[in-house]
């Protein structure tokens, strides 16, 4: 499957929103992939740095975990604001 970068060279809207949120409440990339298994999201921190990054896409079923982690709705990771801050 192609993936799509925009004009940033990022494949996710989100990842800076998701870096920020997970930075606000004090956790490192580790702990969030934690609290995201415990959820019953099986991802890893290599997996949290490369959404972070932009490297990664995120499918929108995974938005809905971060939102619960973070108790934000998943508009708040949408933003378009948070895509062009590259």
């Amino acid at each position: 499957m192609k993936l799509y970068k925009y004009d940033n060279n990022r494949c996710n809207i989100s990842g800076n929103k998701i870096k920020e949120l997970r930075e606000q409440a004090g956790m490192s990339q580790e702990q969030l992939a934690a609290k995201l298994q415990l959820d019953g999201m099986n991802l890893n921190q290599k997996a949290i740095s490369r959404i972070e990054t932009g490297d990664r896409v995120i499918p929108d079923y995974e938005l809905l975990f971060f939102s619960r982690i973070f108790h934000v709705p998943v508009s708040i990771l949408l933003d378009e604001e948070n895509f062009s801050k590259s």
